[in-house]
């Protein structure tokens, strides 16, 4: 994957300070006790890809294998899950794992909670003459664009957007936190790589989580007229090669789709799921999110997924069920 480009991390820390403090509203006493003073926490990461120097989450016991490998100098947990972590592994154990972990990271990167207009966007042509390109298309900063690309009217391309060769973005369209290989279409009116819809409710509000992540669609893949694609909280959106969006698909943070898949208009795809290679999704199919669908699965049109499938299978009707079943209750 690219390195992130996007939001300028802000630490290292001292543990104790990125712990203990007004944003956290803990002290050693209602916190972990005493922290040691020479430990510098240079960013928060995804259990699989923290290492000694990081900080990482562990909420789920869905994530037990990735916990027992991690390489994180501490780990935010409740203390249910504290025996799937390394002994090494500093436990840091609070009721609300992911309200911590917001608390953190919004530490590590202030500017990544909101989607704020960016109004230093200049006209595309004052920097890329020779792209082909409607009226009013703006970019940001470092944004870098490819050969024989071309681009529709009131487009937005915010900065360190990457945009490859022989690719078409449609008119109306919005990039920010984004990576495009080549021949990629992204159709009119798409969004990509806005924040997520991720907060941790409360009684006296809801507090957001702040996405650092990015997204990447790799070549030879299309997005659909007014489809949404939302960039990955801690890590990576990633849409496969040669895979197809039709129109109006919301694809959530963290998401996974491999290679050469095919999903239908008004389908959506919930946080964090991985979607396998070759996987046909038909129209208004919903699939929750942190489950893990194989390759080669057909899932039938208006669909409800609530759990994991496996690989090469067909599935129809709410909740999902193996498509054989469903016509016999169908039937029935």
């Amino acid at each position: 994957m690219p390195k992130n480009p996007f939001f300028k991390n802000k630490g290292p820390f001292k543990l104790p300070n990125l712990i203990y403090n007004k944003k956290t509203g803990l002290n050693p006493e209602n916190g972990f006790g005493s922290l040691p003073e020479d430990v510098l926490i240079s960013d928060i990461k995804n259990l699989n890809d923290a290492t000694k120097s990081d900080i990482t989450f562990f909420h789920s016991v869905k994530y037990k294998e990735l916990a027992q490998s991690t390489k994180a100098f501490a780990c935010i947990t409740k203390e249910s899950l504290v025996q799937y972590l390394p002994t090494k592994c500093r436990k840091l154990c609070v009721d609300n794992v992911l309200l911590l972990t917001a608390q953190v990271t919004e530490q590590f990167y202030p500017d990544s909670i909101t989607d704020d207009n960016n109004y230093e966007l200049k006209p595309i042509h004052e920097n890329f003459k020779d792209i082909i390109s409607g009226q009013n298309t703006l970019v940001g900063p470092n944004v870098k664009i490819g050969n024989n690309t071309k681009i529709g009217h009131n487009v937005i391309i915010e900065q360190n957007v990457t945009i490859g060769n022989n690719c078409h973005i449609g008119s109306n369209v919005i990039l920010r936190n984004t990576f495009l290989e080549d021949n990629v279409h992204v159709l009119d009116t798409a969004i990509v790589g806005k924040k997520g819809f991720g907060f941790i409710p409360s009684k006296r509000m809801n507090y957001r989580y702040p996405h650092i992540g990015y997204v990447h669609i790799k070549k030879n893949s299309e997005i659909g007229s007014g489809s949404t694609i939302d960039r990955g909280s801690l890590s990576v959106t990633l849409i496969g090669e040669n895979t197809y969006l039709d129109n109006q698909v919301h694809i959530a943070h963290n998401v996974k789709i491999g290679d050469n898949c095919i999903i239908a208009g008004q389908v959506g795809i919930a946080g964090s799921t991985t979607i396998g290679n070759s996987v046909m999704i038909g129209g208004q199919a919903g699939i929750s999110g942190h489950l893990k669908i194989g390759n080669n699965v057909q899932i039938g049109g208006g669909s409800g997924v609530i759990k994991n499938i496996p690989d090469n299978s067909k599935v129809m009707g709410y909740p999902a069920t193996e498509i054989r079943n469903f016509i016999k209750e169908m039937k029935s």
